[in-house]
């Protein structure tokens, strides 16, 4: 299985947080990190060398979306204090379910560190007879 790890930060957080949060809710939801297929944020922290640097760690791209576009994602757990920070209820939750499918690990926060995440299944495409997707199909 991939998964898709939405991430969410306050400004200048460290790569090592980051990683942490990350690592931490993986190893609670029985998955490792060769299972992240790529890490997803809102396009306003795209920039932010905590998150860039993370997915670099982990081998995997950053993907960003619009945070009107995140708005638009059903979450269970949306946030007012973060649609007033960057324009959309959620940034974790929103992201991984923009790149994912299933919702596998809701918005887990970290302490201080000021970092959200949540995992979702990767969607798998399949049009027509062929295949493009993050795993190998099984045959």
């Amino acid at each position: 299985m991939t998964v898709v790890v939405g991430v969410g930060a306050g400004r200048g957080v460290t790569a090592p947080a980051v990683l942490a949060l990350i690592e931490a809710t993986l190893r609670e939801a029985g998955l490792s990190a060769s299972a992240v297929g790529e890490l997803a944020t809102v396009d306003a922290k795209a920039g932010e060398a905590g998150i860039v640097e993370a997915a670099a760690r982990l081998g995997v791209p950053l993907r960003t979306y619009p945070a009107g576009d995140l708005a638009l994602v059903a979450v269970p757990g949306p946030s007012g204090a973060v649609l007033a920070a960057v324009g959309t209820p959620s940034v974790a939750e929103a992201a991984a379910l923009a790149g994912g499918g299933e919702l596998l690990v809701p918005k887990r926060k970290s302490g201080k560190e000021r970092v959200t995440c949540a995992v979702a299944r990767r969607r798998l495409l399949n049009v027509g007879h062929g295949y493009t997707g993050g795993e190998t199909p099984e045959c």
